[in-house]
């Protein structure tokens, strides 16, 4: 006996991916990871047959997250990174004001600049 658990979908021997729990006094489908064991009245589903779950109508079906597997960045994630890098790559000018002060007025412990490194006053002096 092959060691991998297979889908529960009859014709489908693809390797198992999430398990399929009905809770009938709820009207709820659950769809989880994979269970440790294969348990009766549960369903080990293929990748693909667990994407396309549906539940009969008038049930809820509810997708449990998987928190072992490693999450996706998203479109916002990627545009926001490479936003932050654009700003990161782009020549600062730091106007500054008549007798040396800082023109931003953002910090007064801060000294001296140099990219994302800042040099700050002591808190004693």
């Amino acid at each position: 006996m092959s060691p991998v658990r297979r889908c529960s979908r009859t014709a489908c021997g693809r390797p198992a991916v999430a398990t399929l729990t009905y809770v009938y006094a709820d009207s709820t489908a659950v769809l989880g990871p994979l269970a440790t064991y294969a348990e009766p009245h549960c369903y080990d589903l293929c990748a693909e047959h667990s994407e396309r779950l549906t539940a009969p109508r008038g049930w809820e079906v509810v997708r449990l997250a998987d928190a072992s597997a490693p999450s996706r960045p998203s479109g916002d994630d990627l545009e926001a990174l490479a936003n932050a890098v654009r700003e990161a790559a782009r020549p600062q000018e730091r106007p500054t004001r008549p007798g040396g002060g800082n023109a931003r007025g953002a910090d007064p412990m801060e000294v001296a600049r140099r990219g994302h490194l800042r040099v700050l006053r002591s808190p004693d002096s």
